[in-house]
């Protein structure tokens, strides 16, 4: 099976680093900077699980010829719509599409541009960055890629995606509920972010402040309020490991967002914060904490867009 990692950033480039590795036929599509990057260094990650460099498999935008079996995207999803411009080429009649994005929003403008037979569902689980020399830096254990047809069937297509991923150096499962899994993700992430960023401070810092768990809370119920009336209802096990950790005294968790937006970086605000109030205003489903996050997220993109 051939597949074209699109992006080389802290979760394409860690995921696929890792199955190119492992001996699977893996190319990464990247912009001319970056892969002017990778061609002078290398791919480098720097994890607990064991460093590696390598030098990959490239092809440069606008390079792109012949169709891939299978495409993992991973781009931010503000970078969405260029990315499937890029990708096109590769897109054939029987190429599945693995989108690893945050949010819900990405699913809707790949079935409107590939069709909804192309789109499978992903769910990743990473925490990593880009540091200044360009090494992928993987800041926790946790590395893991879920991946099923939105249908829930084992298909002959999903079998094969299965066993490329299986043994490559991380956790791969094959999901019958990947919808719901992806919507229990975005409940998490979400919340996570509404809280860390509405608050600026970790989940430990905002539970011992005055009033945060209970903003902590409040959060997590609007956005599970929206989710169950607008998405797939998550598990009571997902809904009580996410107040568990957004809750957890001590904690120094933050998301990506929270990271970016304190290097002064653009931020996934209208996909992982916005795209929700949208459909929980759809669903008659009021989310006053949630209004005030993504105002305040919004000013910070207009202001970095200004600068």
């Amino acid at each position: 099976m051939r597949l074209l990692v699109v992006g080389a950033g802290a979760t394409g480039g860690y995921f696929g680093a890792r199955l190119a590795a492992a001996g699977r036929d893996v190319t990464f599509l990247l912009r001319p900077g970056r892969a002017a990057q990778i061609r002078a260094d290398g791919l480098r990650i720097v994890s607990p699980h064991g460093d590696l460099t390598m030098a990959p498999e490239i092809v440069e935008t606008g390079k792109l010829s012949g169709h891939y079996d299978a495409i993992l995207l991973s781009v931010k999803a503000f970078s969405l719509a260029p990315a499937l411009e890029d990708l096109a080429p590769a897109v054939g009649p029987d190429t599945m599409i693995m989108p690893v994005l945050n949010g819900m929003k990405h699913v809707d403008a790949l079935k409107r541009r590939f069709g909804s037979k192309a789109i499978i569902g992903g769910v990743c689980r990473i925490a990593g960055t880009i540091d200044a020399q360009g090494r992928i830096v993987q800041l926790s254990p946790m590395q893991s890629l879920t991946y099923g047809e939105f249908d829930g069937t084992a298909s002959a297509r999903m079998q094969a995606l299965d066993a490329l991923m299986q043994g490559a150096g991380f956790e791969a499962r094959l999901s019958a509920a990947i919808e719901r899994e992806m919507w229990e993700k975005w409940l998490f992430l979400a919340s996570l972010c509404a809280i860390t960023c509405l608050m600026r401070g970790t989940i430990g810092e905002v539970v011992a402040a005055p009033g945060g768990l209970a903003v902590a809370n409040g959060l997590l119920d609007e956005i599970l309020a929206i989710i169950r009336a607008a998405g797939v209802p998550p598990g009571e096990a997902a809904v009580a490991g996410a107040r568990s950790m957004l809750t957890a005294e001590g904690s120094n968790l933050t998301p990506s967002l929270y990271r970016d937006l304190q290097n002064g970086s653009s931020i996934e605000a209208d996909q992982i914060i916005g795209d929700l109030l949208v459909r929980g205003e759809a669903a008659g489903v009021a989310a006053p904490l949630l209004a005030a996050v993504y105002a305040q997220m919004s000013i910070y993109q207009a202001r970095l867009t200004a600068a």
